[in-house]
């Protein structure tokens, strides 16, 4: 809110004391005694108007007042809540009070306001007058302060509405923010904010251009300007200032504020309010630049199948691939609410898509064999997996069915039926696995890889190509980490990080589907493509910066625990993409993977007798299977452990 003198304030925010309410009555009263008496005598001559008379005519006003204020507490009404039932208290004082000078001249004078009618008539008439000059002050007054009330309350509301707000940095993207809003019942912008050193006096279009080079000097431009919130156009100039400008305006209690996205413009968000600055902003990168006549001439006009397709990762590749013209597309996933949710989603957004949630394990051949003979997908992306490590630690056996077996019958499916191109959604943990979730995506790869190779030498029959995509961390995944800590922070903390070091490469789940279906329209079958994740960022540092982004200090307003890697972590992520490990492409943000190739009938092999002992729940024996179809997979903080093949053997 913005701030007004404090004078003003307080008078508008507390209760005046009933004793400055007493004092002002009282001298409200005497001055109408006094404006009256001046009235009757300039009107006669009479000599009982002597200045005696004036001082005791008025003593006798002041304590006659006094006492009737005092016996009905007109004093004690609050002004501002003053109604039509607490006039009557007024009248009483002030026609008591002027019956009370009507005697007490009549005392003084009788035998002179006794000679003449006239003067008994301007008598009489000087009370009246009092009483209704006296009432009319009394009630006028409050009127008149109640008037004045509501207006400078309205002029608060008025200004509460309309948060002053400096624009980070003169770009032409601050200068567009500031048009945008110039007419904004929200948002007053009272200027631009460089990080700078230099004092330039500059103005932009009428606006002053502050320059801040530490806390002390962005503390001084807050306070002279009254500022509440710090704009900013961009991501990027958001990133820019993560460990300056961000943590300022915390610790000082200044809302940080960032212009919406083109992908939250397309879901709805208004594009004239800026919203606040979420953690997710700050770990972002500039936009992806995708082939979209590439894509559209991919999928235009076909039946496409979406696996997983409630999840969080399936479900912003539905929101995608519907904006591209499709013939149809098929929902597919056992989640029965999420998918009623996306169901709703879709016919509110997309009025015109032709789609149809089918209701399925890709765990059951024959569930999978219906979506694919009633509805005839041409393409389809496969994101239906089980995720969560420390839970797949536990769960081992339905790791291996859903995210082996779902795979492969997925695979299966799109031989039988001619697809022409099978996407499937894998995980920077299937690289160098330690755990169990990351070792059955690599094992849905391999099996994946090798059916396309067969498929390519001839040694099975049919036209599928398949590409498999790998990336990091989604942010906003449903069960992920920066969820987690808002659900911590609403309770009050604290918030829990495994370790202090632990790291994490992160991607939006928009700009995540961005690639995918980037990458299904350069493959010529085959590859498996890895995301430029861009750098890691610290578990710790992400935590601490969402609870200075809710304005609360780490350590202090909200503790951070450390509770130790569980079952299958990583204290440090594989990078994906470095030159050791890939193949560059055209596009600069995608790179094909250098992986070992498996000979289709060891893989299907391999599947089956992972199947076998799933399926049985032998725990052990599987995990050996595992370890030995990938040589690579060394369990990390696990009581697999025991299981890992030594290196070389």
């Amino acid at each position: 809110m913005t701030k007004l003198p404090k004078n003003i304030e307080r008078l508008r925010k507390n209760y005046l004391s009933t004793k400055v309410i007493l004092a002002m009555d009282l001298v409200l009263s005497l001055i109408s005694t006094f404006i009256v008496l001046l009235i009757v005598s300039f009107l006669t001559t009479s000599p009982i108007y002597t200045p005696h008379f004036y001082v005791i005519i008025l003593l006798v006003s002041f304590f006659a007042s006094l006492l009737m204020m005092l016996v009905t507490g007109t004093f004690r009404i609050i002004i501002r809540h003053l109604r039509i039932r607490d006039i009557s208290p007024f009248f009483i004082v002030s026609l008591v009070k002027a019956l009370i000078i009507l005697v007490v001249t009549g005392f003084l004078s009788g035998e002179v306001l006794g000679q003449t009618f006239v003067l008994r008539t301007l008598a009489y008439i000087s009370v009246f007058g009092d009483f209704m000059l006296t009432l009319f002050l009394l009630l006028g007054t409050r009127l008149a302060m109640i008037i004045a009330y509501d207006i400078v309350s309205s002029r608060v509301r008025e200004r509460s509405e309309r948060l002053n707000v400096l624009v980070y940095g003169t770009s032409d993207k601050s200068l567009a923010t500031i048009i945008r809003l110039q007419n904004s019942p929200h948002y007053r912008i009272v200027g631009f904010l460089k990080n700078s050193s230099e004092n330039h006096k500059i103005s932009i279009d009428g606006l002053p251009v502050k320059e801040f080079s530490d806390e002390k000097t962005f503390k001084d431009i807050i306070s002279k300007m009254n500022v509440e919130a710090v704009l900013f156009a961009t991501e990027h100039d958001a990133q820019s200032e993560e460990n300056a400008l961000i943590n300022y305006c915390s610790d000082n209690h200044i809302k940080t504020l960032i212009v919406p996205s083109v992908d939250e413009v397309a879901e709805g968000q208004s594009f004239f309010k800026p919203r606040e600055v979420k953690v997710e902003d700050l770990l972002g990168r500039e936009e992806i630049k995708i082939s979209m006549n590439e894509i559209a001439s991919f999928i235009s006009g076909k039946n496409v199948l979406v696996t997983g397709a409630a999840g969080s990762i399936g479900s912003e590749l539905v929101r995608q691939i519907a904006t591209f013209g499709v013939s149809k597309l098929i929902l597919f996933d056992n989640a029965e609410t999420p998918m009623h949710n996306l169901r709703l989603e879709l016919e509110d957004k997309f009025p015109d898509l032709d789609f149809v949630p089918v209701i399925g394990d890709v765990r059951s051949p024959n569930r999978l064999d219906f979506a694919f003979r009633e509805y005839k997908p041409k393409i389809v992306f496969h994101a239906a997996a089980y995720k969560h490590v420390p839970l797949m630690e536990e769960n081992p056996c339905e790791a291996i069915r859903v995210n082996l077996t779902g795979s492969r019958n997925v695979a299966d499916k799109c031989i039988e039926y001619d697809i022409d191109k099978m996407v499937m959604i894998s995980t920077d943990k299937a690289v160098n696995p330690t755990n169990i979730m990351g070792c059955t995506k690599r094992l849905a790869e391999i099996y994946v890889q090798s059916l396309g190779l067969a498929l390519e030498k001839g040694e099975i029959q049919g036209k599928t190509r398949f590409v498999t995509t790998r990336f990091g961390n989604v942010l906003g995944s449903n069960g992920s980490v920066i969820p987690r800590f808002r659900e911590q922070l609403e309770k009050g903390g604290p918030l829990t990080v495994t370790h202090p070091d632990i790291n994490r490469f992160f991607m939006t789940i928009p700009e995540a589907c961005r690639l995918v279906l980037e990458a299904a329209t350069m493959s010529t079958g085959n590859q498996i493509f890895v995301f430029d994740m861009g750098k890691p960022v610290k578990i710790d540092t992400l935590a601490r910066n969402m609870i200075r982004l809710a304005g609360l200090v780490p350590d202090k307003d909200i503790k951070i625990e450390y509770t130790g890697l569980r079952p299958g972590e990583k204290l440090y992520e594989e990078v994906l993409s470095n030159a050791e490990n890939t193949i560059p492409t055209d596009h600069d943000r995608i790179r094909i993977a250098k992986v070992r190739k498996y000979d289709y009938e060891d893989a299907l092999e391999a599947a089956k007798g992972l199947e076998l002992l799933a399926g049985a729940v032998k725990i052990d024996d599987m995990v050996k299977l595992m370890k030995k179809t990938v040589p690579e997979f060394k369990s990390k903080n696990s009581r697999f452990e025991k299981f890992d093949i030594p290196d070389g053997k």
